[in-house]
């Protein structure tokens, strides 16, 4: 609406030559009177394209500017093109994705530096056993595992004789 009324604006503004009385023209400041007998004679060369500065002119020029409409088939088109893109690149990026799982097993635990199990080393060597990368424990399981000595009969029993093994039993790998 501001363009049309930017334009409207222009062409009002102009002016409009003055009127003649009988055959002859008035001068304006632009162009110089001329004489009864070349008004009234039509001009022997007519101007190329002159172009008229009205109103009409002006919103038919604000139109030329427009882009191009397209037809809603094309749009329609165009946006099934998009989203067909969008659902190739959405399936190559799941793919890329490793599905995690669940695996069973038994693996023991190291026992670390300090005596406690190292149940995390245990779990990612279960991952790897099944092709997977890592992994991480979600159930454990524990022995007791003793010497034959203990079953010496009348042999009293000694703190090093059983020992605790620690075995990851189920984990979450990736």
């Amino acid at each position: 609406m501001l363009a049309l009324t930017i334009a409207a604006g222009d062409a009002l503004c102009q002016s409009a030559p003055p009127p003649t009385s009988l055959g002859v023209q008035q001068a304006t400041p632009d162009q110089p009177a001329a004489a009864p007998s070349e008004a009234a004679a039509p001009p022997t060369n007519p101007p190329a394209h002159q172009e008229n500065p009205g109103l009409i002119n002006e919103i038919g020029k604000m139109f030329d500017k427009l882009p191009a409409w397209r037809s809603p088939g094309a749009t329609i088109d165009d946006l099934d093109a998009r989203a067909r893109d969008a659902a190739k690149d959405a399936t190559a990026t799941l793919s890329r994705l490793v599905t995690p799982s669940m695996v069973t097993g038994r693996l023991a635990c190291p026992v670390s530096a300090n005596g406690a199990p190292d149940c995390k080393a245990a779990t990612d060597k279960l991952c790897q056993t099944k092709g997977f990368k890592e992994g991480k424990s979600l159930a454990t399981d524990s022995a007791e595992t003793c010497s034959v000595k203990v079953l010496i009969p009348g042999r009293t029993r000694k703190p090093d004789d059983c020992r605790t093994d620690t075995y990851v039993t189920r984990a979450f790998c990736q």
